[in-house]
């Protein structure tokens, strides 16, 4: 029997054997329907309404109280500085230190925006704009008899906000956001699943006799590849169930409106998951024949899942806050982190081919050097 049909056999008796718990049915129903509720809330669970800064330059710093005020009246938090230099004040909305540049005139105001202005603030800055041109017309009135009051309506309604863009705006925006994090949720869970199956099964056979027992027809790299492998496939499937209820909810219910966006992210989603089980399947192995009984298995696997949880955190909060900064780019190439990150960053929009490509790379190259050493350490436990 080659090695290649053994580890096939001993994946599948794995995936059977999985597939066929009560565990397994009653957490990927459970899953489904979190996550379905999760899709049916989403605009309350990830309202983007957070503190925001503006600048203000030049006669804008006259609206300064009054814009903050009209902003609380609708719910917004806005903090406004005072930005001398027009050049500086460019930079800093580029770079993400500014929410958006104010300057001109009262009556005139221009806002500058890094892709896109929303429909709440623009409704408060023009709301001060119409303030201004109605005081501006009612000042300049000579005789208040001869008011035109269908032309000084007219002016009124035709006076907005002029918006610039330093790009196009992405009008799927919050649906990419949305489904990043979501993807990053279900891989973090996952990962740390199934990853902890891997090792409570390698410490049930190595105390159940189950290894010694079939190590005349399976090598121990045989026997822990195939475990890896099954377990690793089960859980593709509970993603590809869980994953597959999310979506048709979210385009039913219109939560997400652009296909696209959510198949491709579903995909590399599980590109990753396939990648980042393995990554962590291999440390988690690696952890569980280090372990001398059964009783010390959760104690064991601590500084692992935190690693996990650090990375999960890590990737949810820069996704969150910084999607595009230097930060989370560097965090994003590098294992553990990548399999985390990178995906949640394929979601929210184009990423480098090549920062795509020496990701899948660095990953695949970690995973190998793991194999290696969870295949030895599994060995030597076993002989000893």
């Amino acid at each position: 029997m080659t090695a290649a049909r053994t580890v096939s056999l001993v994946a599948r008796r794995e995936l059977a054997a999985r597939l066929r718990t009560r565990s397994f049915v009653f957490g990927t129903v459970l899953s489904a329907l979190v996550l379905a509720g999760f899709v049916l809330t989403q605009s309350a669970v990830f309202d983007d309404r957070h503190r925001e800064t503006i600048g203000l330059n030049g006669q804008a710093i006259a609206v300064s109280a009054q814009l903050v005020e009209e902003a609380r009246q609708v719910g917004r938090d806005v903090r406004t500085v005072e930005v001398t230099d027009l050049a500086d004040g460019r930079a800093r909305v580029a770079d993400g230190r500014l929410d958006a540049l104010v300057s001109g005139a009262p009556a005139a105001l221009t806002v500058l925006v890094s892709s896109g202005l929303d429909d709440e603030l623009r409704g408060v800055l023009n709301g001060l704009v119409r303030q201004q041109v109605l005081r501006g017309q009612l000042a300049a009135l000579e005789d208040p008899t001869g008011l035109d009051v269908d032309g000084l309506l007219r002016n009124v309604a035709e006076a907005h906000v002029t918006v610039r863009t330093l790009s196009s705006p992405d009008p799927h925006r919050d649906e990419r956001h949305a489904v990043a994090l979501v993807v990053v949720a279900l891989l973090y869970l996952g990962f740390l699943l199934y990853g902890s199956l891997v090792a409570q099964g390698v410490v049930a056979e190595r105390f159940g006799g189950v290894a010694e027992f079939l190590w005349p027809v399976v090598r121990p790299g045989q026997q822990l590849g195939g475990k890896v492998a099954g377990l690793g496939l089960a859980g593709l499937v509970q993603l590809l169930v869980v994953g597959a209820v999310g979506l048709l909810v979210a385009l039913a219910t219109k939560v997400l409106v652009s296909t696209g966006v959510a198949v491709a992210a579903f995909v590399w989603g599980l590109v990753w998951y396939l990648l980042g089980f393995l990554l962590y399947a291999t440390v988690f192995a690696a952890v569980g024949v280090r372990v001398s009984r059964q009783e010390d298995v959760q104690a064991a696997l601590t500084p692992v899942t935190v690693v996990l949880l650090v990375a999960f955190a890590f990737g949810f909060a820069l996704l969150s806050q910084d999607p595009s900064g230097l930060l989370t780019v560097v965090l994003s190439l590098v294992p553990p982190l990548s399999p985390l990150i990178m995906p949640g960053r394929l979601a929210l929009g184009a990423v480098p081919v090549w920062q795509v490509l020496l990701s899948l790379v660095a990953t695949v190259a970690v995973i190998a050097v793991l194999v290696r050493i969870s295949t030895r350490l599994y060995r030597k436990a076993l002989t000893n």
